[in-house]
């Protein structure tokens, strides 16, 4: 690349840099908060909870990325537009195709990281992540039971505490098992805490009672214990063995088990998952070329920029959000896998020949007019308002 790709190189890499950090900070710490409340009263240190809400990272990054890209170059070529710098290079024969060229070679990159995100590094950290979220869970009454709320752990089985105490101890403790249709018991204890053994999970009662109910006849009895184990294995053994369609491998998806049980129940989504991620990374190339389609001309009026990026932005999120669209249709109906490419496809095609003045669009006129006024209000009010500001 010459001096002038550079320049517009670095200042979309630069760009596409600052939004994806900033981007995926945001809603990384929106993830924190919602995973705080797990790991803090399961006890478990400040590094397993950075490192289970680190290991969401690479699936926010494939999914804002591209965003993040979009963003970089409207605001790359707008910074061009408005210092005159795209209306110098035009003036001096620089092709659109050569503006391009050092934004499609970023666009490349990012395809790249994409790709490897969701093909390899995202199943990865998701499965990772779920079984440290298995370990966090055999801390099971401490991780989901809330204080005077009637938790429901497993079909048939309900927990409720009065209260927590420091340690992982819990208060006020009731058990409703009906998982036996022929025996009903109902635990109450006045403490409990939850024990690894080599056996397994167990969750041991002391100072309680344990009322037994023959279902058959009525027969009740009670029993009075200092102490007592429940067993809790079962359910933390039901989350080391089930891997959702996210959680496999790329691998797995194309080429899965027979004699999985959960494929029969989740056919659809390994459709589906296999298929967004074989897409991912066309979306890189769509969002640039839509922001290039609208913002790649030398313009010299900022009535037209307003417009150019207000109508950028609109067909960004339609575009995105037809592709999450044809995703859930996708799991429903196999006839429409070939919609999950061709959404993108046919985006590139049209905007990449816009961008290259293959095919020219004109908006209606009734629309462009309306944009350039409201464009032209808002400029005057931030102007009157700066000036009333000055004078103060």
């Amino acid at each position: 690349m010459g001096s002038l790709e550079r320049y517009i190189f670095r200042q979309a890499a630069l760009a596409f840099v600052a939004g994806l950090f900033i981007l995926t900070l945001v809603v990384w710490i929106t993830q924190v908060l919602r995973q705080l409340d797990l790991v803090t009263n399961s006890g478990q240190t400040i590094a397993l909870f950075f490192m289970m809400t680190s290991l969401g990272i690479p699936v926010l990054l494939a999914l804002i990325a591209p965003i993040a890209l979009f963003i970089a170059v409207v605001q790359t070529l707008n910074k061009l537009n408005s210092d005159s710098e795209l209306i110098v290079m035009s003036a001096a024969g620089v092709s659109p195709a050569r503006v391009a060229r050092p934004l499609f070679v970023l666009t490349m990159l990012v395809m790249v990281f994409v790709g490897a995100l969701s093909l390899w590094l995202t199943p990865s950290s998701i499965r990772h992540f779920r079984l440290l979220l298995t370990q966090v869970q055999a801390n099971l009454l401490t991780a989901i039971v809330r204080p005077g709320q009637f938790t429901q752990a497993d079909r048939g089985l309900t927990f409720h505490i009065r209260d927590r105490a420091p340690g992982g101890v819990l208060l006020g403790i009731v058990v409703a098992d009906t998982r036996d249709p022929q025996v009903h018991m109902i635990y109450v204890a006045e403490r409990g805490v939850i024990s690894e053994q080599p056996q397994g999970t167990f969750f041991v009662l002391e100072n309680g009672n344990l009322q037994r109910r023959e279902t058959k006849d009525g027969a009740t009895s009670i029993v009075v214990f200092d102490r007592y184990a429940f067993d809790l294995s079962q359910l933390t053994q039901a989350a080391e063995t089930i891997y959702r369609p996210s959680e496999r491998y790329t691998s797995e998806l194309m080429s899965p088990d027979p004699a999985d049980p959960m494929l029969e129940r989740w056919r659809g989504r390994f459709r589906q998952e296999l298929h967004d991620r074989f897409a991912a990374p066309l979306y890189p190339l769509a969002m640039l070329c839509i922001a290039f389609a609208m913002l790649g001309q030398a313009r010299t009026t900022r009535q037209s920029r307003g417009a150019a990026i207000a109508g950028a932005i609109i067909i960004m999120a339609a575009f995105r959000g037809g592709g999450f669209a044809v995703s859930g249709i996708v799991a429903a109906r196999p006839a429409a896998v070939p919609l999950v490419y061709l959404l993108p496809v046919v985006t590139i095609v049209f905007f990449g020949a816009m961008s290259l003045g293959l095919i020219k669009v004109r908006p209606p006129e009734v629309l462009t007019r309306l944009s350039n006024e409201i464009t032209d209000r808002v400029t005057r009010m931030i102007a009157a308002r700066t000036a009333q500001g000055g004078s103060a």
